[in-house]
């Protein structure tokens, strides 16, 4: 947690694995787009964390375990943006809410979506996060929860969206998930 001298650190977790996907330029976006005096830190282990297994979720953990964790632990709040596969989250992103299920870091801690998809997609995944979230005892805020689709006509050639309305919207849930 951040004490008065250093800033509140906000975890963004994408659930995509793909290169160049719509989830992490949101994220990448929210990065440059953050408000003063919050840090952000892109998680990028997603594809090293093991398959979950209660018998292994016991120290030592994994090391890619004990990395994220360490990560829920340091962030004062948590932002994801994650497709929706098949009606639901990607089972790599679920292997990685399977590994926060048996720890505290996360429990009390701030956490919001964006939803980046088409218009009328992606509301499977939402709920699957509400729920999943749910058991991991996040506070969810719901006031920070958006969705922002990618237009891929507002993508600049850092990989970040252009639009002006949509880096603003960015900037209040990563300032809500700070307060």
């Amino acid at each position: 947690m951040p004490t008065p001298s250093t800033p509140p650190v906000i975890l963004l977790l994408s659930g995509s694995l793909r290169a160049g996907s719509s989830n992490e330029t949101v994220l990448r976006t929210a990065r440059a787009a953050a408000p003063s005096g919050v840090r952000t830190v892109l998680y990028e282990g997603l594809a090293d964390l093991p398959h979950f297994n209660p018998d292994d979720d016991a120290d030592p953990l994994p090391a890619p375990v004990a990395r994220l964790r360490a990560a829920i632990a340091e962030a004062a709040g948590i932002l994801i943006c994650t497709p929706e596969y098949a009606g639901t989250l990607p089972g790599s992103f679920k292997n990685l809410l399977d590994w926060t299920v048996g720890g505290t870091e996360i429990c009390d801690k701030p956490a919001a979506w964006v939803n980046a998809a088409a218009p009328g997609r992606g509301q499977g995944a939402e709920d699957t996060l509400r729920t999943v979230l749910g058991y991991t005892g996040a506070d969810i805020r719901d006031a920070a929860c958006v969705r922002i689709p990618v237009d891929r006509g507002t993508v600049g050639a850092d990989g970040t969206i252009t639009d002006e309305a949509v880096r603003a919207q960015l900037a209040r849930t990563i300032a809500l998930l700070a307060a």
